[in-house]
């Protein structure tokens, strides 16, 4: 199975632009699925509500939206792409799983970072494994989260408990641990983790972040399968079985998901 991330620069407030920069950078690209940034179609650094009306839309209705399916579509692919989303007056720091079918899936951002937690409601989606098919891999259980999610080691382990094979993570990092974090989660989990890191820093009211790029795949051995730069846009494609995710035996007496104890974790 072909999977991948895109890692690029999203220009703040021209959802536009942004498309046609995901266009150009995948043209050439063959994959069965991607992983774009968080907010990869409004940018990062908002200031006024005014600006989110800008730069949000509705799923599945919004010109983000369907440009995705177009591309989905026309490579027979799925791309998993953070969006800002607006749904009945409030917005959303989303995820979406675009189908090759035009069909797509949605999750909301549980855990907010910092000011996200100025503008966006707090996500209300339960984490799920959704299933993903082809001809050319079968079918594969993949999971979203979003950024600051990974932080907290429930997300990932419940997404993997629910079956996920491989968890897709739109990010903005701006903290530094995230990429070596992952190499944990994978291994804790025994799945493949593909984090989709934007570059470049915004600027927005006397405000600035620095974006750290270097987005990562991780094997559920640990192994680093792709590591991209701090600072280069890179669309980067590697080749998986994602059945290694399926066995969770350490060794012939120890199961990762089985020796679990959980009457000692919350008492």
């Amino acid at each position: 199975m072909k999977v991948g991330y895109l890692q690029f620069r999203p220009e703040f407030g021209k959802p536009k632009e942004n498309i046609r920069r995901i266009s150009r950078l995948i043209k050439d690209k063959s994959f069965d699925l991607l992983v774009l940034p968080e907010l990869a179609n409004s940018g990062y650094l908002f200031s006024s509500i005014e600006e989110l009306e800008k730069t949000s839309e509705e799923i599945p209705d919004g010109p983000f939206c369907k440009a995705l399916m177009k591309m989905c579509a026309d490579k027979n692919a799925y791309i998993v792409s953070g969006i800002c989303e607006k749904y009945q007056n409030k917005f959303y720091n989303s995820a979406i799983l675009v189908r090759p079918d035009g069909k797509i899936i949605t999750y909301r951002k549980i855990h907010l970072y910092y000011d996200e937690k100025l503008w966006f409601e707090p996500g209300n989606i339960f984490l799920q494994a959704q299933e993903i098919t082809s001809d050319s891999f079968g079918t594969v259980n993949i999971g979203m989260m979003i950024c600051y999610d990974w932080i907290y080691p429930e997300t990932a382990r419940t997404l993997a408990m629910k079956g996920a094979q491989i968890i897709c993570h739109p990010s903005n990092l701006v903290m530094p641990y995230c990429q070596s974090a992952m190499y944990a989660r994978a291994i804790e989990n025994h799945v493949f983790t593909i984090t989709a890191n934007r570059i470049g820093s915004e600027a927005n009211k006397n405000k600035n972040l620095m974006f750290t790029g270097g987005s990562v795949i991780v094997s559920p051995f640990g192994e680093y399968l792709g590591r991209a730069p701090a600072e280069e846009e890179e669309c980067f494609i590697v080749d998986i079985d994602p059945s290694a995710a399926l066995d969770k035996n350490i060794n012939p007496q120890n199961n990762l998901f089985d020796d679990r104890r959980e009457e000692f974790y919350f008492s």
